[in-house]
C-alpha cells in the first residue's frame, strides 16, 4: 500500500493539474437536512483548494395519484442530464455498481487529471436513478453494498474526494 501511495503521491505532484479539475455533483433533491448542507459546506471548504467542486441540485419530481413512479424517475432522469455539463466524464452512483474503494478512487482521479477530464457524479433520488442516467453515464460505482439514503451519500462522496485527494497529498487525514 505504502509504494501504491507514493506512486500515485508522484505523479499527482508531477501531473498537478488539480486545480483547473471540475467535479460536478448532479443530484436530485433541493430541501436537505441542515445536517446535509452542513456537511457537504464542510468539506466544500476542505477541497476548494485541490478542485473545483460543483454542487447542483434537481428538484424532485412531484409524486402524485396521476404519475407513476416511473414516469417521476424519468422525468428526474432528464432533468439531471440536462445539467451535466459538456464533455464531463458521467458516472452514476448506483448500488449495482462497481465497488469502488479510497484507493480506486484516488487512482481514478489521478487518470482524470492527467487526462484534464472533468467528471459528473449523478445521485438519484429515493426511488434511483432513471435508466436513461445509467445508459449516458460511461461509469456506475458504488461507495457501499448498503442502499444509502440520497441525502447521505452528498457526504459521502465529498468526503471520499476529500479523502482521495488528502492521500494524493500525503495529508495524514486518510490512515492505511
Amino acid at each position: 500500500m505504502t509504494q501504491f501511495l507514493e506512486e500515485l503521491q508522484t505523479h499527482a505532484r508531477v501531473h498537478n493539474e488539480t486545480f483547473g479539475m471540475k467535479v460536478s455533483l448532479i443530484a436530485i433533491g433541493t430541501k436537505m437536512p441542515s445536517w446535509v448542507q452542513q456537511g457537504v459546506e464542510e468539506y466544500q471548504k476542505r477541497i476548494q483548494s485541490k478542485l473545483k467542486f460543483n454542487l447542483i441540485e434537481v428538484p424532485l419530481a412531484r409524486r402524485s395519484k396521476s404519475q407513476s413512479i416511473e414516469q417521476c424517475i424519468q422525468k428526474e432522469g432528464n432533468e439531471l442530464l440536462k445539467m451535466v455539463p459538456p464533455d464531463s466524464w458521467v458516472i452514476a452512483l448506483d448500488v449495482a455498481g462497481t465497488s469502488i474503494s479510497t484507493e480506486q478512487l484516488a487512482r481514478k482521479l489521478t487518470t482524470f487529471m492527467a487526462e484534464g477530464q472533468n467528471i459528473s457524479l449523478l445521485i438519484g433520488g429515493p426511488d434511483g436513478l432513471d435508466r436513461s442516467c445509467l445508459d449516458k453515464s460511461k461509469e456506475r460505482w458504488s461507495f457501499s453494498a448498503l442502499t444509502l439514503p440520497h441525502p447521505l451519500v452528498r457526504i459521502v462522496v465529498i468526503e471520499q474526494l476529500y479523502r482521495a485527494f488528502s492521500m494524493l497529498n500525503g495529508h495524514p487525514y486518510h490512515r492505511d
